[in-house]
């Protein structure tokens, strides 16, 4: 399994993760995403970058099974140490997932692997594997940070434009409240790049909404919110067309 620069953030900041504001909207989150997908008890779903876990533990606790995969150990072992029933996780490598047609949905929210590539095409994988993953009538939620928000507004950041990469400096906490200066690299999308992605690998999209952390909804993607949330879709075949000519 290839090593990612979260991993070591991920180590210090342990549990402390979930003491950050950005984490403080999940059920509402949950709520909107088991409706736009239109999930039901005993559906199976995979959470990819899951973290902790937050996303799954509220859907398994609504009776939807959830597989959670994480590149941090340290935060697959949070996430299984309270998980309820129907929630199960692993550590593992969103740029390699190996799953075929096995989820009902897929979720990839809050940046949690999906943007936090860094080198070219790492993006891509992450959406081919979650694409193979789902079922035929599967269906995507995706979260991406907002490319126009960070150009706009990131002052205290560096927006790549060559690459739409987003770096900037800041400092973690421990458990135990120690800082740690660490380096942040976000990928930043446009709708109309998510849309080039998403259709490359076979998925069609619903929707893009304007939504940040604990408001997801059906907004209109505008260049003043920090996140887009795309839903998506297996894209079903065209049937095919019948000839006239006898």
């Amino acid at each position: 399994m290839t090593e990612h620069w979260f991993e070591p953030l991920a180590e210090h900041m342990g549990a402390a993760y979930d003491r950050y504001a950005h984490t403080k909207g999940t059920v509402q989150e949950v709520d909107h995403v088991i409706e736009v997908l239109g999930l039901q008890s005993g559906d199976h779903v995979l959470d990819v970058g899951c973290g902790t876990g937050r996303h799954a533990h509220e859907l398994a606790r609504r009776g939807i099974g959830v597989h959670g995969i994480d590149i941090s150990q340290r935060f697959v072992e949070i996430a299984q140490s309270n998980a309820p029933d129907g929630a199960t996780f692993e550590r593992g490598d969103a740029r390699m997932l190996g799953f075929h047609e096995e989820f009902d949905a897929v979720i990839c929210l809050c940046q949690g692997a999906f943007g936090m590539m860094t080198a070219d095409g790492e993006d891509a994988a992450v959406v081919a594997g979650m694409a193979a993953a789902l079922r035929p009538d599967g269906r995507l939620a995706l979260s991406a940070f907002n490319a126009y928000f960070a150009v706009k507004y990131h002052e205290d950041a560096d927006f790549d434009a060559a690459t739409g990469v987003s770096h900037e400096r800041t400092e973690i906490r421990s458990e135990s409240g120690e800082p740690k200066s660490v380096d942040l690299w976000t990928g930043c999308y446009t709708p109309r790049e998510l849309r080039m992605l998403l259709t490359a690998h076979g998925l069609a999209i619903d929707s893009i909404s304007s939504v940040e952390p604990g408001s997801y909804g059906r907004d209109p993607a505008t260049v003043e919110s920090p996140e887009y949330l795309v839903i998506a879709r297996v894209a079903r075949p065209s049937a095919p067309k019948h000839s006239l000519a006898s």
